[in-house]
């Protein structure tokens, strides 16, 4: 008797392999891959390809993105996972979940509160399970702060400053694909932010009441360009002769990968990977500042800065105890253009500890292997293999999903009419 759980996957581009690569290779014994959705048949084929060929997986059956009910029907999985763009999600995790189907979606869960209000409705309508892969959670020196905040190392904490910076290599990346347009990714306060805003709910334990928000388009697009005396420009960068001495080019040649998910595979849907990070079209922001009040009584201020010369995050907690300060350096990364196992993979960290009387103090940080700081891995075991009993509650739920997310749609609603917002405003559980 066939004891293994039964997955299909919805969205075969760069993210989906880091789940289906993963079943073809350390959970076959407890999980199952039967069959892959999308809306290009040329990266189906190519995923198909990749499981056979690479890994000596079975023949994995493919369907358009217009037969998701059929491939429901057919395959009859267990659990769908959700990896396709970002404004899709929504339509996926409730059609899996009306047909039947527990629910691993990709963060952020969805991009606005009432696709959020949809989902939610869902989950109490059908009863059936949603995980949200918040893979930072699992990350030791992330899990490492969770436990320091339980045992009450600095008090209760009543204020954090949490800066986020993505550099000219990583955070120039989302300015050159679709999550440059803002009705595709929520801006990087809903598609990036969403693990940063979660981890702060999983450290203390709260959910946000109120937030205010500033943020512009400042660095990328054609007209900052301009305003920089930049002169020379290209819609994008396969081809293009002002682009070859361009350090925020991407260049696919050469790349097995780039070429088969995307430069081959534009000819089925039109999408261009390579865009000029200073063209138009551009509605997202690159410096955002947020200021959050909690429901625990903590407040803190947030920003994100994406043409940064360094890559990683800085956050700083004042208790009732004392002070810590958490720093780490992460490798810089472009999706789909290496090691995916190098992804927010950890360069240096520390942990330092003020108590409130004393001398400070530095505690060894842990550390992880793998992409996200070593929380991969963990959290790939946690949905498809055996998970081992986890104290700090690490796995997160569709409510989980819910507050990380409704704290950068908040953000977004603050920047655009300039007035604070409130969470409950947005959304009813």
């Amino acid at each position: 008797m066939n004891n293994k759980k039964k997955f299909v996957q919805v969205g075969v581009g760069g993210r989906a392999r880091f789940f289906y690569e993963a079943l073809a290779q350390q959970y076959t014994d407890t999980s199952e891959l039967v069959a892959f959705c999308d809306v290009n048949h040329l990266r189906l084929e190519f995923a198909q390809r990749n499981m056979m060929e690479n890994f000596n997986y079975s023949k994995i059956n493919l369907y358009g993105a217009d037969e998701f009910d059929k491939m429901i029907e057919i395959e009859k999985p267990d659990c769908v996972i959700v990896t396709s763009i970002d404004r899709t999600h929504h339509h996926y995790i409730i059609r899996a979940m009306e047909l039947g189907c527990d629910v691993i979606t990709e963060k952020p869960m969805t991009t606005d509160n009432i696709k959020c209000q949809q989902i939610i409705d869902t989950v109490k309508r059908t009863g059936k399970n949603l995980r949200v892969s918040f893979n930072y959670r699992y990350a030791p020196h992330h899990s490492q702060v969770k436990q320091l905040m339980m045992e009450g190392v600095i008090g209760d904490v009543k204020q954090i400053h949490f800066e986020w910076l993505l550099d000219t290599y990583h955070g120039a990346d989302y300015f050159r694909r679709w999550h440059r347009d803002k009705r595709n990714s929520g801006g990087l306060l809903v598609h990036k932010a969403t693990h940063h805003f979660d981890l702060v709910n999983f450290w203390l334990n709260t959910h946000p009441m109120q937030v205010f928000a500033f943020g512009d388009l400042m660095f990328y697009g054609r007209e900052n360009a301009e305003n920089r005396g930049v002169n020379q420009f290209y819609y994008r960068a396969h081809g293009a002769e002002n682009a070859k001495n361009d350090p925020f080019a991407l260049q696919m040649e050469g790349s097995e990968l780039m070429e088969n998910l995307y430069l081959k595979a534009e000819k089925a849907d039109g999408y261009l990977r390579d865009q000029s990070v200073f063209g138009d079209g551009i509605s997202i922001e690159d410096v955002m500042n947020v200021l959050v009040k909690y429901e625990n009584g903590a407040i803190m201020s947030y920003s994100l800065n994406a043409f940064s010369p360094k890559e990683g995050f800085r956050v700083v907690f004042t208790g009732t105890k004392g002070r810590m300060e958490v720093e780490e350096t992460e490798v810089s990364y472009v999706n789909s253009g290496g090691d995916k196992n190098m992804e927010g993979a950890s360069k240096t960290r520390s942990i330092k500890v003020f108590p409130m009387f004393g001398e400070s103090y530095d505690i060894e940080m842990k550390q992880g292997f793998g992409g996200h700081g070593g929380g991969d891995p963990v959290l790939l075991n946690d949905l498809f293999g055996v998970p081992a009993p986890d104290p700090l509650n690490r796995a997160a739920s569709h409510i989980d999903g819910a507050m990380s997310i409704l704290t950068g749609i908040a953000a977004n609603k603050s920047i655009s009419t300039g007035m604070p917002v409130n969470i409950y405003d947005l959304i009813k559980f």
